[in-house]
């Protein structure tokens, strides 16, 4: 796929219109793809679709392979009775705004209860569907719901405290708490089937109009993890389940003290004992959910930023290598193309860009970062290469609009010479410089395409609140937007392949 020249819109999920607070995979997300497809555009890049962590990021997800159960359907549910029509009243408080998370996520997940409570106790055809989805994805699913259920009734408190025995996977221990949680397992399991199934039938609707799917794969997870909690000895922690130290990056672009991540970092020698098969386990399934991903923080796989776990921020971390390329072959056995895009963004050394080449990954550029050092600046679009996917920004940058707002007057000036641009509609002569490029992909916030100003980005990074709550509304996207998309697909040669003339 990201041998042709197409271009796509970078948008999650959860930014979408709908009636409950967030958006979900319902109609609106079926009325996304039909704007997509009539704005002459290929790919629909999103964010991890896994459960959110702290500060609702969905790059601290409670598991490497769970769907964001906040993104169910909740008419759905009403069809097969599970709900009913009280039920699918919103609260007065929401709003087409941003999220609110503190009324959002309660609301949803008491009706997912309910939901849950009704399918339990009826009988009737479907449960066989449900058994099956748990056979199927018994390999993460059984520890995944397990370590929900025991987190829930340990209030949250991370899984390092609760009692000994659950902390060591003691066998007795994990018996008794299945029996002992049973129902609120089934809850999850039962989440989890419906995540799965209404997001293979936005799938299947996406892909048969033409509308590829951009998954994103964090290179971390999270502590407070299923798949940490299962798999302890992939994971640098001590004799009691506590890292031993902690992921980030040094000083960048983005915060003078570096970025303190806090998630824990494999115990690489152990990945390869076993021929890497977490990960490949892990790729397999975000590749059955998505047609290709963005493999966040790609340089990872040469080396990390690994800081002590009591470190107050990133700058006392050291550079630690990793056997990228003994993991990229384990993953090319399972998928010979490798479809994936490498966020080669930040401090990329030689080995990152080698280890990049060798596997013949697209790196990304991001236009944002071009103009601050003249004409020899590597994200200026004349430097591109065909294996490149090309943004304006990307979720953790500023919209272009804001970025333009807050730019220095000598960038402005040498980005208005270079775009031949007066600066009136920046976002657009941006997009236009990309999709001229040599680019065979490039991608744009949805932001961009409604002209945003900087307080509707979608993160900030180093900003602990206020991050992953941006969401648009039908009567913003204008019929304007749509034409001079579609045109601009067709003037540049990348409408996808369905409708070209």
């Amino acid at each position: 796929m990201l041998n042709m020249r197409a271009s796509g819109i970078l948008l999650h999920p959860t930014s979408l219109p709908g009636r409950f607070g967030a958006g979900d995979l319902g109609e609106d997300a079926y009325r996304f793809v039909d704007w997509l497809k009539s704005a002459g555009q290929t790919y629909w890049q999103m964010l991890p679709l896994g459960e959110i962590g702290p500060g609702h990021s969905p790059y601290m997800s409670k598991s490497a392979f769970a769907g964001n159960v906040l993104l169910i359907d909740l008419h759905e549910l009403a069809k097969y009775g599970w709900l009913d029509k009280n039920d699918l009243e919103p609260l007065p408080e929401f709003s087409a705004g941003r999220i609110d998370f503190a009324l959002m996520q309660p609301f949803r997940m008491e009706r997912l209860r309910r939901a849950a409570n009704n399918f339990f106790s009826s009988n009737n055809e479907i449960r066989l569907e449900y058994e099956e989805f748990c056979k199927d994805e018994k390999g993460w699913l059984e520890d995944y719901a397990l370590f929900m259920a025991i987190a829930e009734h340990h209030n949250q408190q991370e899984w390092s405290f609760w009692p000994a025995e659950l902390v060591r996977r003691d066998d007795q221990a994990l018996s008794r708490a299945k029996k002992e949680y049973a129902e609120e397992v089934s809850f999850w399991k039962f989440c989890q089937w419906r995540f799965a199934h209404q997001w293979f039938r936005l799938k299947e609707y996406a892909n048969s109009h033409g509308i590829w799917i951009i998954g994103d794969v964090p290179i971390f997870v999270a502590y407070q993890c299923a798949d940490v909690w299962a798999h302890q000895e992939l994971f640098k922690l001590d004799e009691n389940g506590r890292p031993l130290v902690v992921a980030g990056v040094p000083p960048d672009y983005f915060s003078e003290t570096g970025q303190l991540w806090g998630n824990p970092v494999y115990r690489w020698e152990n990945h390869e004992k076993t021929g890497f098969a977490w990960w490949v386990a892990r790729m397999q399934h975000a590749l059955h959910l998505t047609d290709l991903v963005r493999v966040d923080h790609f340089r990872g796989f040469a080396a990390y930023w690994e800081i002590p776990a009591d470190a107050p921020d990133a700058i006392g971390g050291k550079w630690v290598p990793v056997p990228g390329e003994k993991l990229l072959h384990a993953l090319q056995q399972s998928f010979p193309y490798l479809p994936i895009i490498a966020e080669d963004l930040g401090m990329i050394t030689p080995d990152v860009v080698e280890l990049r080449d060798k596997f013949g990954l697209p790196g990304m550029r991001v236009l944002h970062f071009a103009f601050a050092e003249g004409e020899s600046n590597l994200f200026l679009p004349h430097h591109y290469i065909p294996n490149t996917v090309a943004y304006t920004g990307t979720h953790d940058n500023d919209t272009t609009l804001g970025w333009w707002n807050t730019l220095s007057d000598g960038e402005k000036s040498f980005a208005q010479q270079y775009l031949k641009s007066d600066g009136r509609d920046i976002q657009w002569d941006m997009m236009r410089a990309l999709s001229g490029s040599v680019a065979n992909t490039v991608i744009f916030p949805m932001q961009d395409i409604l002209g945003l100003p900087g307080e509707h980005r979608m993160n900030f990074p180093g900003h602990p609140a206020g991050n992953w709550e941006w969401r648009f509304s039908w009567a913003q996207v204008k019929q304007e937007h749509t034409q001079e998309l579609a045109k601009m697909s067709a003037e540049y040669e990348r409408l996808p392949y369905s409708i070209r003339p």
